[in-house]
């Protein structure tokens, strides 16, 4: 299976595109599982202090990160697109029930695909103007998403998804 074609934009996307060694379906189930995703969301030291899903287009996903000197940052996104083991498309521009939020940001497009046992894993964050984009870059997004998908696939590889 191959990822569906996107175009990206350089001056509005951000893009990280990695192989994972672990299988698409326990990659889709550490996404869309509040208890196991709450365990890696976060680059660590920061952590998830609360997390709750609504997995449907309209549901939103709420979620808290905590710092390391302990300040919450509380999180809302509306999923756009729910495709089981496929797609998840989330935005910060609408909360759940697709109600238009007072501070938009981005919107990420996280792909999956079956590749061998492992998975090809993409994900996308595209904003609406290139100031968003750098600031999004500036603080720290290629670092901060690779390090939470290194983050899940440790998690995954611990056997934590199978029990």
């Amino acid at each position: 299976m191959t990822l569906p074609a996107i175009t990206i934009n350089p001056e509005l996307d951000l893009l990280l595109e990695r192989k994972l060694d672990v299988p698409v379906e326990l990659v889709w189930r550490a996404w869309t599982t509040p208890e196991h995703l709450r365990n890696w969301f976060a680059p660590k030291p920061w952590a998830i202090s609360a997390l709750d899903l609504d997995l449907r287009p309209g549901g939103a996903i709420n979620f808290t990160m905590r710092s390391p000197e302990g300040q919450e940052f509380a999180n809302t996104q509306c999923y756009l697109e729910v495709k089981p083991l496929e797609r998840l498309v989330m935005t910060d521009t609408l909360l759940g029930g697709y109600r238009p939020s007072p501070n938009p940001f981005f919107t990420a497009i996280l792909d999956l695909a079956r590749d061998g046992n492992g998975t090809h894993y993409r994900a996308v964050a595209i904003h609406g103007n290139d100031a968003s984009r750098k600031q999004h870059e500036e603080m720290g997004f290629h670092e901060g998403w690779g390090t939470v998908v290194s983050q899940m696939v440790e998690y995954i590889k611990a056997g934590r998804l199978l029990s």
